[in-house]
């Protein structure tokens, strides 16, 4: 039934005329044309009218507006997880029942940074086995929210417990690092990795230098690094502005 066919329904139920129904609040002539769809009730005529038949507001809806099933659950979920109580967010998304298009891609998301904090906490605690199987639990799901970054996340702390997946926990970082907002962030992330001696970590450090104009430090680096044109073109660029105009002219006849 539609809300014209609920509402005159409501008030035959009640044993109401249809100016009983309307009181002084509202026309006759306007309930009518309510009831037989040709207006639109207002929310508060509506309420009103709810209140006379008995009735919830809700009932009187569109007959297609379902509420989800998972509604309750999905805030119960959300409400345990920012108050970092996620185990017992978990156990709220365990009850989901799908298919969800409303909420479907929402617990996605949440499940996955869920079960990152359990690993992690699980890292902490030395409970290694039980850490494993959750990253690989986060592995298996999938969503349209799940970025590149979070996976990221996730393969750092595989790194931690020793596996090898696509990246170590070194390799996450010198990609961080490489996609970094801001050189001063690259240098950090640069100076956590262990092995400051490939070719990788001093090009990206002589990166992150040269874009705050530190040249000479950025000069040391990109000769350390691996000698491509690219990189010949950097330290041309250096020594000059270091005042080697020598130098300068070497690596710029390197580049040809």
């Amino acid at each position: 039934m539609d809300l014209a066919q609920k509402l005159r329904s409501a008030r035959l139920e009640a044993g109401l005329s249809q100016r009983q129904l309307c009181g002084d609040t509202i026309t006759r002539n306007m309930l009518s044309q309510i009831e037989n769809g040709s207006a639109k009730p207002s929310m508060a005529t509506l309420r009103y009218l709810a209140q006379r038949l008995g009735k919830s507001v809700s009932y009187f809806l569109e007959e297609q507006a379902v509420v989800s099933p998972n509604l309750e659950g999905m805030i119960q979920a959300r409400a345990y997880f920012t108050q970092m109580e996620y185990s017992k967010a978990l156990g709220a998304l365990e009850e989901f029942r799908a298919p969800d298009d409303a909420f479907e891609e929402e617990k996605n998301l949440l499940l996955f940074l869920i079960l990152l904090e359990l690993a992690r906490q699980a890292l902490n605690e030395g409970r290694l086995p039980y850490a494993k199987s959750l990253l690989q639990r986060a592995g298996e799901v999938k969503g349209i929210y799940l970025t590149a970054d979070l996976e990221r996340s996730r393969q750092i702390l595989l790194g931690r417990l020793g596996e090898r997946a696509q990246l170590d926990e070194e390799e996450a970082l010198l990609i961080l690092a490489k996609q970094a907002a801001g050189p001063e962030r690259a240098l950090e992330l640069l100076q956590a990795v262990e092995n400051k001696d490939t070719l990788q970590w001093n090009f990206l450090r002589a990166e992150a230098l040269f874009s705050m104009q530190q040249y000479g430090e950025a000069a040391t680096c990109y000769e350390k690094a691996e000698q491509t044109p690219a990189v010949f073109a950097r330290l041309e660029v250096c020594y000059r502005e270091l005042g080697d105009y020598k130098k300068a002219y070497e690596f710029a006849c390197k580049q040809k």
